[in-house]
């Protein structure tokens, strides 16, 4: 299923039509029209904008564009810029795998 495929979908669902995305985004409805007629999709920058219309996370957006890898399901979490919870993902990433399995023993002794 393409990305604009997905989109109408989840609009059917959530009974929105064009005319209401396109006023809550910006986007024009020509645009959203030429993504069913043409079959085309949204460029990057719009994907955040029609998830917030839509009530959905990029990743269940897209997630049916996404080959499957044989990693079972993926799960995530978000966290806003500015909490703790940002902070420790960000320094994170740039731990290697042993740093990694360190903090999460320390993580789950303070638990």
């Amino acid at each position: 299923m393409t990305i604009s495929e997905r989109i109408f979908m989840l609009m059917k669902e959530k009974g929105v039509t064009q005319l209401q995305l396109s006023t809550a985004t910006g986007i024009a409805q020509s645009t959203i029209s030429d993504w069913k007629r043409k079959k085309t999709n949204p460029s990057a920058e719009k994907i955040m904008s029609i998830c917030d219309v839509l009530d959905v996370s990029p990743f269940e957006l897209l997630q049916d564009t996404i080959p499957s890898k044989g990693a079972g399901e993926v799960d995530f979490l978000i966290a806003s810029e500015g909490t703790k919870e940002y902070e420790m993902l960000k320094m994170m990433e740039d731990f290697d795998e042993a740093s990694k399995d360190e903090i999460i023993k320390t993580a789950k002794k303070l638990k």
